[in-house]
C-alpha cells in the first residue's frame, strides 16, 4: 500500500463537508473547489454556499437548517430521519450509495472537542465497515487509514503521529523515533520523517497523521 503527498492537486471521488470549522489554508480549500461531487451535512450546506461552492447534495436530518433556507437546497437536500448515525456518517453513506469510495472530509474537527474526536474515530469504521478510502484533511494536514504494511511519501522534519488501533506488531523505517504496538494513542505522536517517504510495517489498522509544513 502506498499513500502519495497529499497536494492541493490531489482528487477525489467525493469531497464531504462537515459543519465544524470550514477550512481557510489552501490545501483544503482548492481540494473543495476542485471537488468532482461535492456533498455537505446539514447547516455546513449553507457554510459552502457562502463560500462560494455549490454542493452537488446536502445531507441530513434538517434540524440545523434553517426553514427559511430550506425552499432554496429543496432540489439538493435530501432528508435522513434517522439519530443512529451523525450527519458526517449519513452523508458518506449516501455518497457511497454513489459508487464514491475515495472520500475526502473537510470541516470535520474544530469547534467541539468531542465532535472531532468522534469525527476521526469514525474513519476506522468508514474503512473497515464501509470499505472506504477516508481522509480527513484540516488546516495543518490530514488523516489517512491504513491497514498493514504502507509506504507514506513525506518529506524531512515533517510531522507524523500514529494512532495504534488494532496493531500487534508494529514497526516503523523512516522516522526519527522507532514505533511498536503502542496501548495509548497518544504515545505514537509527535514523531518525524527522516526523508522523502517512511514505511510501516504492521499487521493491522492504523492512523497517520502528516502535517502540511516541517518543524
Amino acid at each position: 500500500m502506498h499513500f502519495e503527498q497529499l497536494s492541493k492537486d490531489t482528487v477525489f471521488d467525493a469531497v464531504v463537508v462537515a459543519n465544524g470549522d470550514f477550512p481557510t489554508t489552501q490545501i483544503p480549500l482548492a481540494i473543495a473547489s476542485k471537488a468532482r461531487y461535492l456533498c455537505c451535512c446539514d447547516l455546513a450546506g449553507m457554510t459552502a454556499l457562502g463560500h462560494g461552492l455549490m454542493p452537488q447534495a446536502i445531507v441530513g436530518d434538517g434540524d440545523s437548517l434553517p426553514k427559511a433556507f430550506l425552499p432554496a437546497v429543496e432540489d439538493l437536500f435530501h432528508h435522513v430521519n434517522e439519530q443512529d448515525d451523525n450527519d458526517l456518517t449519513k452523508a458518506t453513506r449516501f455518497v457511497k450509495g454513489l459508487g464514491k469510495k475515495h472520500i475526502a472530509y473537510l470541516g470535520a474537527t474544530g469547534k467541539r472537542e468531542d465532535h472531532t474526536l468522534a469525527n476521526i474515530a469514525l474513519m476506522v469504521h468508514y474503512y473497515r465497515d464501509l470499505g472506504l478510502q477516508p481522509v480527513m484533511i484540516t488546516d495543518y494536514g490530514w488523516f489517512v487509514v491504513a491497514e498493514g504494511d504502507a509506504t507514506f511519501d513525506a518529506f524531512p522534519r515533517q510531522q507524523i503521529s500514529i494512532f495504534n488501533i488494532s496493531c500487534q506488531q508494529l514497526q516503523s523505517r523512516g522516522l526519527k523515533w522507532d514505533i511498536f504496538p503502542f496501548k495509548e494513542l497518544w504515545q505514537g505522536t509527535l514523531n518525524e520523517a527522516e526523508g522523502n517517504h517512511f514505511d510501516i510495517d504492521a499487521d493491522g489498522i492504523y492512523i497517520i497523521y502528516q502535517t502540511y509544513d516541517a518543524k
